[in-house]
């Protein structure tokens, strides 16, 4: 049994700590007495501290053999880089807009591994593609994904496992897409498209920055993107709310106060935006592949459709993302992977017995991807 800490116990946190908690020792640390109770509640241990402080964290993980992090995507780089320092294994799954991999090097001088990006997209989609591209010369690579309420509320028709900070950066950070052997960078929210999903039914989809780290480490794939989906008109809402100014973050003085608008909206629509307990939600995700093989053409299509388990209570979006981060954490102590350095899913993905470790993981929790390969007539 071995000695775990994950950092971070919101909703997928906390899912990550119970599936952990059936195999290991764990712990979980927040800065929230209410969702640390929760855990403490069914037994496990927790320890109530502040992870915006990056400094106190070397002593905080000392005496674990691992550590997961699952910070808000403002604080991750940092927390990520404190982790590494102190000489401890990590997956991570924090959303940070820093480049990861400019911690490998010292990630490799710790002799740490670190695998980051490690949900569902980033993440699953990530270890698909390494996988095929050993397989594969790829020519094509998409992903299209997101999370939705089974039941659809006006005005946003969305509710978000994650805190409205987290969902807010994917609105406003500019989307980076590869075309033709070139990136190309617009704004996120741009080129909606309407899209046909088995079980749900007509999506929107639009540009984010979901291509993360494989436009490094893929450069040979002339044309690769990544959109979010949302259900119809949501994006028409969020873009009033981004043009108007309700994300900026400079202040605005109000009657002699200064005022964040980030912050006022944050706090507006987590109340909006927040899963109720037992709320059902829904993951959609379609990743589609197309390249030759030999000399045969073909496309590969992984879809999952999966939804809140009313038994373990977990939203799915928490299960999609946090059984990911879990099954590579006991990949990594199971000794199947044991590289040092920084790995984006998609280095550690690309070995058959890792891409197979974690797919039997999550279909053994009821995540399943259902793969559909067809040849493409030249």
């Amino acid at each position: 049994m071995s000695k775990i800490v994950v950092l971070g116990a919101g909703m997928v946190g906390r899912t990550m700590a119970n599936d952990l908690a059936k195999m290991h020792e764990v712990t979980s640390v927040d800065v929230s007495a209410a969702s640390l109770k929760q855990l403490a509640d069914k037994g496990i241990k927790t320890i109530q501290f502040d992870l915006g402080n990056a400094s106190g964290i070397k002593s905080l993980i000392e005496g674990y053999d691992i550590v997961l992090s699952a910070v808000p995507g403002y604080m991750g780089y940092k927390t990520l880089q404190a982790i590494i320092e102190a000489g401890k294994n990590v997956v991570d799954i924090s959303f940070f807009p820093e480049n990861s991999l400019e911690l490998d090097a010292l990630a490799k001088s710790k002799n740490v591994t670190a695998i980051v990006d490690c949900g569902v997209a980033p993440g699953m989609d990530n270890i698909i593609l390494g996988r095929y591209n050993e397989k594969m010369k790829l020519t094509d690579f998409e992903c299209l994904v997101g999370g939705l309420p089974k039941v659809k509320k006006w005005p946003f028709y969305y509710k978000a496992p994650f805190s409205p900070v987290d969902v807010i950066e994917e609105y406003t950070r500019p989307a980076r897409y590869v075309e033709n052997g070139k990136v190309v960078v617009k704004e996120a929210l741009s080129d909606i498209e309407h899209i046909e999903m088995e079980n749900v039914g007509t999506l929107e989809s639009f540009n984010s920055d979901g291509l993360r780290s494989i436009i490094c480490t893929m450069p040979h794939i002339p044309n690769m993107k990544e959109k979010t989906l949302r259900y119809p008109g949501h994006v028409e809402k969020i873009r009033t709310l981004r043009d108007s100014g309700f994300f900026a973050k400079e202040p605005v003085n109000m009657n002699g106060n200064e005022i964040i608008p980030l912050e006022f909206t944050s706090r507006i629509l987590f109340n909006e935006w927040k899963l109720k307990d037992g709320e059902e939600e829904i993951t959609v995700m379609r990743i589609t592949l197309i390249g030759t093989e030999g000399s045969v053409k073909k496309k590969i299509v992984y879809n999952l459709y999966d939804e809140y388990n009313a038994e373990s209570k977990a939203s799915s979006m928490s299960r999609t993302t946090g059984y990911t981060a879990t099954a590579a954490i006991n990949m990594v102590l199971s000794g199947f992977f044991g590289e040092k350095g920084v790995f984006p899913p998609e280095l550690v993905g690309k070995h058959e017995k890792c891409f197979d470790f974690i797919l039997n993981y999550l279909k053994e929790r009821g995540v399943v991807y259902r793969k559909v390969e067809t040849i493409v007539n030249p």
